[in-house]
């Protein structure tokens, strides 16, 4: 059992990397099923360029979309933001906002980037792209030197159906490929020194300790958890109430539940400052001393507040 647990806490503790790796292996699959299975390039000047690029960009900037609509810190932050614009802003800190909005935005590219490392390491997408040019300057790049067939035959170098020698073609080949590869790595080493920049300027700023950091990080973990319990459990104590006032057929009982202003103030997003220590907008809220005791009459979605239910 000891073992157990040891092992159980190993992952939960490395639960990041865990993740970030099985990201890397789907990415890395998923580039591999393109390229075998749906990717054709036509190899002709007109379409060459402009069907590499989507297979090239096209799944990145879904990742991308993905990445946002499964930010929970996204959604906090946005949602209602059309109805009340200061949600965005709360007691005026924009600079708070952007912050929030930069995290979410950063860890929304993880998956774009990993697909874009992937796919030019590979080559395949960016040889039919690059082919399909008929700018002066790259395909003075790649025939340079070399007859007037190799200008005509560029496009259709990637389907093995030019009409240049072996030799020929496989040096145009290697041109792309090696091009391919060297903006793979150097996504990949930008993304690297980036983050280790931005990791070292956050920690050299912060205004407590790395332990108390830490401790933060295991507090809105554990928070995020018991609130997802306790959620569950007065949801269903209150459809229980629900349903059996309506078969019973009489007055529902008194059901104890936070008013509107309570929700909106624990969702709003909390910055560490020194006049406010707190660890989240759930412990600033309980904390307060003149907090609002004055459950809701009934526990419902109010209207007044824009919300609707379908």
């Amino acid at each position: 059992m000891d073992n157990l647990r040891t092992v159980w806490r190993f992952f939960m503790d490395q639960k990041s990397t865990i993740g970030y790796s099985f990201m890397a292996l789907l990415t890395v699959g998923g580039e591999r099923v393109f390229s075998m299975v749906s990717f054709q390039c036509p190899c002709n000047h007109d379409q060459n360029f402009a069907y590499g690029l989507t297979f090239l960009l096209g799944p990145a900037a879904v990742l991308l979309v993905f990445g946002f609509l499964s930010s929970t810190r996204f959604w906090r932050l946005y949602t209602g933001c059309c109805l009340d614009p200061m949600k965005l802003c709360p007691r005026g800190n924009c600079l708070g906002c952007f912050r929030v909005f930069l995290s979410v935005f950063t860890g929304a590219c993880v998956a774009p980037v990993m697909w874009l490392s992937v796919a030019l390491l590979n080559g395949t997408f960016y040889e039919c792209a690059v082919s399909g040019l008929d700018d002066n300057l790259v395909v003075n790049l790649f025939c340079k030197n070399k007859t007037l067939t190799c200008r005509e035959e560029l496009a259709r170098v990637p389907c093995d159906r030019s009409k240049l020698s072996s030799n020929e073609r496989m040096e145009l080949l290697l041109m792309l490929r090696s091009q391919s590869q060297i903006l793979g790595w150097c996504i990949i080493i930008i993304t690297a020194t980036v983050g280790l920049l931005g990791t070292c300027c956050k920690n050299c700023r912060s205004k407590v300790s790395y332990l108390q950091l830490k401790f933060r990080k295991i507090y809105i973990e554990k928070e995020k958890e018991r609130f997802d319990a306790f959620a569950l459990e007065y949801a269903t104590k209150l459809a229980e109430r629900n349903l059996q006032s309506f078969f019973e057929n009489k007055k529902p009982q008194p059901f104890p539940f936070p008013n509107h202003k309570a929700w909106e103030e624990i969702s709003a997003h909390y910055t560490f400052s020194r006049s406010e220590q707190y660890y989240s907008s759930l412990q600033r809220y309980v904390e307060r001393g003149d907090r609002d005791f004055t459950p809701e009459e009934r526990p419902v979605m109010d209207l007044e507040y824009g919300i609707e239910m379908n």
